[in-house]
Parts: structure tokens; sequence; C-alpha cells
């Protein structure tokens, strides 16, 4: 197994996770499958299942310079992250929305009262590490794309 400072490397770990996703995905369906769709569920899998998908996009285009602590290797800029700095954390939170309104359980919106702080926390925390690697070039950057 390719290592980096005694580390899995980033594409194994890129690998890892997306098999992760993949079996909670095919365990949520296999539930989901058994339960009636109300309007409330379609609308949940209608904000879910797009938002997943393009998280999953973003993961992959994030590729190598993907990390869990706040560090800047490279710079993306292109796909989603030419339009949307950070789309890990937008489309991470519609994916829980969706499943919120999934589930018909409003009381589980304070999940999303507690995860967005924490995403605009680590999404400034992130910004700062890249200010301080690409300088200029992450500010024309930031100009052209949302959050």
């Amino acid at each position: 197994m390719p290592q980096l400072n005694g580390k899995v490397a980033p594409l194994k770990a890129n690998v890892i996770s997306l098999g992760i996703i993949f079996v909670g995905l095919v365990v949520f369906a296999t539930h989901a499958a058994s339960l009636p769709w109300t309007p409330w569920r379609i609308a949940g899998i209608a904000i879910a299942l797009p938002a997943f998908v393009l998280l999953i996009v973003s993961r992959i285009e994030l590729g190598r310079a993907f990390s869990v602590s706040a560090k800047a290797s490279i710079l993306v800029t292109s796909g989603i992250y030419s339009r949307i700095r950070n789309p890990v954390y937008v489309f991470s939170s519609l994916v829980i929305f969706g499943l919120i309104i999934w589930t018909g359980k409003p009381l589980l919106l304070l999940v999303l009262v507690a995860l967005v702080p924490l995403q605009v926390y680590r999404s400034r925390k992130e910004q700062a590490v890249l200010m301080d690697k690409f300088g200029d070039e992450y500010l024309a950057y930031k100009r052209q794309t949302w959050f």
C-alpha cells in the first residue's frame, strides 16, 4: 500500500471513502425501497439524490487535494470548483437536508443547525491556509466563485 509520511496515500484513502459511501447508499436504498413513497419522501429524495451525485463528483474532482485537516497542496479550480469553492460542504448539507425531509422528522434539522456553522468555520480555516499558499491566485479564484 503506497504511503506518504507513514500515512495511507490520498488516492487509496479516496477509494476507501468512496467505498464506504457506496455501502451506505446500498443499505439506505435497501431500507428505503420497503417504505411508501409519500410526497415528503419524494421531495427529500429529489433534493438528496442529485446533491449526493454532485457530492461524489466534487470529492472525485478534489482528488489528491483532499485532506481532513486544512492544508494546501494544490488549488483545484476546475469542474464544480470553478463555480463553488466548497462544494463538498454545500452538497453534503443538501444531502442531509434532503434526508431530513425524506424522514419527515423536522426535529432532525438541529443536525444542520449544528453542522452548517462547523462547515463555515472549516471553510474559513481552509481559506486562510489557501490564501497563505496561493495569495493573489486564490483571491482571483475567490472573486469568481461562491462559498
